[in-house]
């Protein structure tokens, strides 16, 4: 269902057109009239709020046009807590001057004042009004903004104009602290590496989190860049507190993913006291850093009616108003207020479900930079690709310079562009000295002056003979900690340890083509050669002769009609059909209740990753002799699941093991294929245990419970370790329920912090 808006009178705006043709306020038709307003996106579409058709969108904006700032803040889309939360942020008396602006006065305004006099509006614009006035702008009036307003980080020029700065993502499929180190050596060798050191961790276990925190923190200290820029290792936030009370100093700035509302949030086990609490805590140089991304609320099932673009609104101004919280906790220590906070916009990570094509995803980039920005936030990009969206290698290139255009502060960068953990594709060292090079963009100035004393770049900003050449800053690395070996030894040593990491499936860019800016070409033949790959992957699918492997498989089957359908349609994954659904249940009976763990296994994103030689059958065996050693009681039947995600499994769960009266906990093991483009052929193992009451509760059994260990092959995390880790997370899971009685007698859990991060769930889903 789409959204037709043919009868726009002249001069009407949205609340005239609504009680014109309802008769009174009718919340769902405004939410149709802002999502028809939107620029075309699949995300969208799903939700039945796209526009009909151009002459539908061009009417839904001409009512906002015409709307008052003020008749906006007083008809939110919805409301919920974290609503009232940013809107105390607001200055109140910027508020009430601006009430009488139409959104097309405060589009106009945009475009033609001052950046001083735009910047004294901002703190009167509510989040849903500038969502509501990116609508209304084309791609060039959203460059054109942007690239006229801008808020560098404290002390830096990051953010600043004219500066593209980078976050190095020196992501490891087994979180081995070489391949993160040698990743950020291989960064600084193309002067590429300024905002922050920032790693995605396999594991959010606070030991595995400590060393790599660890492991950043010692180049920041080795180099004498502590003061300069942070590091953070982006687990659940609760997890870097931990890790910081335990190791004090060792952790940088902290990072959490947020949503656009409390229920979203709930998914990433984020609540508005913990953040507010959080905020509180961060008084020191560095403070919290965010990241987003359009569609996230709607695919996890929280969308509330609203279009995509007012929920990634709301994000931004959640992080405003956490933002002035860690300025008041600067200032209650004592110190200036100067909050380091920064938003990573990471688009396109969810996939076509979202949108789909290389125009949307530019249309998405410009419309978050610019919200980010009007909401008085410093903004990067992730301008990331799924290797199931319309966008190729190719295609990245001209989405990146659209996007520039529109002056984000800072974009990801990674030896090629292809991240070798969460198989997507996103900007390379070589995309960086590519646009600085052509549009004469800079990095930060103390950066550029260490990439100066290692050697990489000479006094006027040339590229040396070192530039690219990783072993070059390793030995610089090694000097500064007092090496007094020779260069011709430290050297030997760096290469030995470079082809280690490449054994792991890490790439390393080492030197460069015919220009500074082109990837080695070898390396070139290497990354489009995973490209094509993930592409064959991505349309696999489970073959008879596998299945009849498992042994005592049921095959299930979710609601998507094929492949097509599973890729394209998430929602059809999510849920058995109706054949699937009534064997669990006689599955069920005749289990009698004997069982206690059940094992599910799905094809997902990359059916090979279950077919491998040396990935499935290793950790199955492995895993049910650890269960065994561990007194559960585990299901015969290995359940398997055709064109299956992560939630069509907690359906699983709940028909097999909902009841009421038992608060023994339930396990469900749900394996899993993950997105191809790393190469690995990976897979995931979901765990999921808590009592048969909560399983009892339909819907309660979500991500915010569930413990993930990602990355399974044989040329990663192997079958066998993961398998052993997996029994002792259950473990974890069931030692940490506890039962306390509700007020009307009912009970409910507490829970331990869940170490499923946003990023990897969504390559499921």
């Amino acid at each position: 269902m789409s959204v037709s808006l043919r009868d726009v009178l002249t001069g009407e705006d949205v609340f005239g057109y609504i009680h014109r043709v309802q008769g009174s306020f009718d919340s769902r038709l405004f939410q149709r009239i802002l999502g028809a307003a939107n620029a075309f996106k699949e995300g969208d579409e799903a939700l039945g709020i796209a526009a009909a058709d151009q002459d539908s969108r061009a009417n839904a904006r001409a009512l906002l046009a015409r709307t008052r700032l003020g008749d906006l803040h007083s008809h939110p889309p919805f409301e919920d807590r974290l609503h009232a939360f940013m809107m105390e942020a607001l200055d109140v008396e910027e508020l009430q001057r601006l009430e009488d602006w139409t959104l097309g006065q405060l589009k106009a305004y945009l475009l033609s004042a001052d950046e001083a006099d735009v910047r004294g509006i901002l703190g009167g614009l509510g989040s849903d009004v500038i969502a509501c006035v990116v609508k209304l702008m084309s791609d060039a009036e959203l460059k054109a903004v942007g690239s006229r307003i801008f808020h560098p980080l404290p002390g830096s020029n990051l953010g600043a104009k004219g500066y593209l700065g980078a976050r190095l993502q020196p992501n490891s499929p087994t979180d081995h602290p070489d391949d993160i180190r040698w990743q950020v050596f291989n960064g600084w060798s193309f002067a590429v590496g300024d905002v922050v050191l920032g790693t995605n961790p396999v594991s959010s276990a606070p030991e595995s989190v400590a060393a790599v925190e660890a492991a950043l923190h010692d180049l920041l200290v080795t180099f004498g860049l502590t003061e300069v820029m942070p590091h953070c290792v982006l687990s659940h936030i609760d997890v870097q507190a931990k890790v910081e009370a335990l190791r004090p100093g060792t952790t940088g700035i902290w990072f959490q993913s947020l949503a656009g509302n409390e229920a979203a949030n709930r998914t990433f086990d984020v609540t508005l006291e913990k953040m507010a609490e959080h905020a509180a805590s961060r008084t020191g140089r560095y403070g919290l850093y965010f990241e987003t991304g359009q569609g996230a609320d709607a695919t996890n099932g929280h969308h509330f009616g609203c279009d995509m673009l007012v929920h990634e609104s709301r994000k931004y101004g959640f992080a405003r108003a956490l933002k002035a919280r860690v300025s008041l906790a600067q200032l209650g220590a004592g110190r200036t207020p100067a909050p380091w906070v920064h938003v990573n916009d990471v688009a396109g990570f969810i996939g076509p479900e979202v949108f789909r094509t290389r125009e949307q995803l530019v249309r998405c980039c410009l419309e978050d930079i610019v919200m980010g920005k009007l909401h008085g936030l410093m903004i990067g990009l992730d301008v990331c690709s799924t290797l199931h969206m319309d966008v190729s290698l190719d295609d990245l290139t001209w989405c990146l310079e659209q996007v520039v255009e529109a002056a984000p502060g800072y974009l990801m960068a990674l030896p090629t562009r292809n991240d070798p953990m969460l198989s997507y594709l996103t900007t390379s060292f070589q995309d960086h000295v590519r646009l600085r090079e052509k549009r004469g963009l800079k990095v930060d100035d103390r950066m550029w002056a260490f990439f100066q004393s290692l050697g990489v770049i000479d006094e006027a900003g040339r590229p040396t003979e070192h530039f690219g050449d990783p072993a070059w800053v390793y030995l610089q690395y090694r000097r500064r900690k007092g090496d007094e070996r020779s260069d011709a030894s430290i050297l030997e040593e760096a290469r030995s340890e470079m082809a280690a990491v490449r054994e792991r499936g890490v790439p390393l860019a080492v030197g460069h083509g015919e220009t500074p800016w082109e990837l080695e070409p070898s390396l070139e033949r290497e990354l489009r050669a995973l490209y094509e790959d993930a592409k064959v992957g991505l349309w696999s699918e489970l073959t008879d002769s596998v299945v009849a492997g498992i042994p005592e498989a049921v095959m299930l089957r979710t609601c998507a009609e094929d492949r097509r359908d599973y890729i394209l349609h998430p929602p059809s994954g999510e849920r058995l059909d109706s054949a699937s659904e009534l064997a669990v249940r006689m599955l069920r009976l005749r289990h009698e209740g004997r069982w206690d763990a059940q094992i599910l296994i799905s094809d997902g994103l990359d059916a090979r990753s279950l077919m491998d030689e040396g990935h499935l059958h290793p950790f199955l065996t492995e895993l049910r002799r650890e269960l065994d050693a561990a007194g559960w009681k585990v299901a015969p039947e290995h359940l398997v699941l055709k064109h299956g995600r992560v939630r069509a499994g907690y359906q699983v769960g709940e028909l097999l093991f909902g009841d009421a009266e038992e608060r023994a906990p339930r396990a469900l093991i749900h394996v899993i294929g993950e997105r191809p483009g790393s190469g690995h052929h990976a897979f995931s193992a979901y765990l999921t245990a808590p009592s048969a009451t909560t399983w009892g509760r339909q819907g309660r059994a979500d991500h915010d419970i569930t413990r993930l260990i990602a990355g399974i092959s044989d040329t990663s995390v192997r079958p066998e370790a993961a398998a052993r880790e997996a029994v002792s997370l259950l473990a974890e899971l069931t030692a940490t329920t506890r039962m306390k009685p509700l007020a009307e007698g009912g009970v409910t859990e507490l829970r331990a912090v869940p170490q499923l991060r946003a990023e990897p769930e969504l390559a499921h889903r």
